[in-house]
């Protein structure tokens, strides 16, 4: 049995109005990485989470500058014979356009029912916040944290963690850990708690397309002179066949196939196609065949035209041939994919469809690696213990189509295993208008993370390999800015 506090579950009992006051205080922040205007906002967002870390009893409580947006890190370290446990989070938010579509200001956060609206209220601050009042509850019961936490909370996620990796490499020896927690995923429902063990990387790109060198009128050479934008259009239709697999020749050679076993359990514990098309507002599925829905969002790779413009965008009509077409794609890939090969395997292939008289340029903006987790490490059977008192009921493990890349920066950099335990629900409206995160999640999260940390920190349900904690932890922390 685990020797779990009840006090700091009475802690956070007695206190949910003030951490659902705070959590608003948190959403109030405009913290959109994209959009430069919100630059001051994020750093303000950046300080209020650095000063509440603060208040609950973190240390070393850091807000660290980097060639883009800050990383706020915290730490209570004094447990040299305990796990170290990494927990990361993101506070930046998608931009909230178009705010016609919200029936509440996005950031001015309200409570509807059991559901707290606005944007980043669920991706990620929500989430990120479960933690964070664990902590407090933990510290302020009266006992030791039973691990050592590290936070590493930054605010890039959205735009691609541009400065994350120098960051984590620069810093390797501070944020040595032995495993890392990311919640930034969902479950099924509120009666369903889930533990994600694979996410499906990406490639965010840009492909332009220029033909002629101006305008021309299109009744005098239209017909006669290769439209750009119709090129641009060929091009694509030709990234797909017509049973909706990818095109581009070797794109599928290391795509890994899954045995009966794995998928059947997927079929049983996945979403069926019915509900993914219900969650999704469709009215029929789309792609390759001989899969279904859930399976082509998560164990087979995609191809998604994300933006297409071109040639006169105003008012009314204009009769004209444009110069050039512009269209960004979004790659979804599984493993073992590697995002340099299939960019340049897509880079040949547009090559070699480019029209006769057409020229072409490719950007690519961001990449990131598929993950892969064990079912069966400590750390995961830990987090599935805690989930299963936290909400009532055992988690099903779930693949999940998105891409986080922070998952396969900790893999690669740290070398940590990661634990991905989400509190989102299916319907959260994430990216979207009217976000919302769902107050019982918040609080089932909050004892869920108490839970977790008391399983790892007792080891009871868990056999970490536990190094020397001593490179954990250190009387000073100097970081170290790339």
């Amino acid at each position: 049995m685990l020797n779990i506090s009840t006090d700091a579950l009475v802690y956070t009992q007695n206190r949910r109005a003030r951490f659902i006051f705070e959590l608003k205080e948190f959403v109030r922040f405009p913290s959109v990485s994209a959009q430069p205007q919100y630059k001051g906002d994020i750093q303000r967002c950046a300080a209020w989470l650095a000063d509440h870390l603060k208040k609950i009893g973190m240390e070393r409580v850091a807000v660290i500058p980097t060639s883009g947006h800050p990383v706020v890190y915290a730490e209570k370290c004094h447990a040299p014979r305990k796990p170290t446990v990494l927990i990361y989070g993101h506070y930046d938010v998608q931009p909230a356009e178009p705010r016609i579509e919200w029936r509440s200001p996005p950031f001015d956060p309200i409570i509807l029912g059991d559901d707290l609206y606005g944007r980043g209220a669920s991706d990620d601050k929500g989430q990120l916040f479960t933690h964070v009042k664990a902590f407090e509850a933990l510290l302020r019961s009266g006992q030791e944290l039973p691990v050592n936490i590290k936070c590493l909370f930054e605010g890039e996620e959205e735009i691609g963690s541009p400065n994350l990796p120098a960051f984590m490499i620069a810093n390797r020896q501070i944020l040595a850990a032995d495993c890392a927690v990311i919640s930034d995923t969902q479950i099924p429902s509120v009666s369903q708690p889930a533990i994600t063990y694979a996410l499906r990387g990406s490639i965010s790109l840009e492909l332009e397309i220029s033909g002629q060198t101006r305008e021309l009128h299109s009744g005098v050479l239209g017909g006669a002179i290769h439209n750009p934008l119709q090129a641009l259009c060929e091009m694509i239709a030709q990234m797909h066949d017509q049973n909706g697999h990818i095109a581009i020749p070797g794109f599928y050679d290391r795509v890994r196939r899954w045995d009966a076993k794995e998928r059947a359990y997927m079929r049983r514990v996945g979403p069926s196609d019915e509900k993914i098309l219900q969650d999704a507002g469709a009215a029929m599925g789309w792609g390759e065949r001989d899969y279904s829905l859930y399976e082509r969002t998560t164990i087979r790779p995609a191809i998604t035209v994300t933006t297409m413009h071109g040639g006169y965008q105003g008012g009314g009509v204009k009769a004209a041939i444009p110069t050039h077409g512009l269209v960004k794609l979004n790659f979804r890939l599984v493993p073992d994919q590697d995002p340099q090969e299939i960019d340049r395997l897509f880079r040949k292939y547009v090559e070699q469809i480019t029209p006769t008289g057409m020229r072409t340029r490719i950007r690519t903006f961001a990449s990131s690696r598929p993950v892969l987790i064990s079912r069966d490490h400590p750390a995961v059977i830990a987090a599935a213990h805690a989930y299963r008192h936290g909400f009532g009921t055992a988690p099903v493990f779930l693949r999940n189509g998105g891409t986080i890349p922070v998952a396969g920066l900790i893999q690669e950099i740290l070398h940590l295993p990661i634990v991905l335990m989400g509190f989102g629900l299916p319907d959260d409206g994430i990216h979207g208008p009217n976000e919302k995160f769902h107050l019982p999640n918040f609080f089932n999260g909050i004892e869920t993370s108490i839970r977790f940390l008391t399983a790892i920190g007792q080891g009871q349900h868990t056999s970490l390999v536990r190094r020397d904690n001593s490179q954990h932890i250190r009387n000073t922390v100097m970081f170290r800015r790339p």
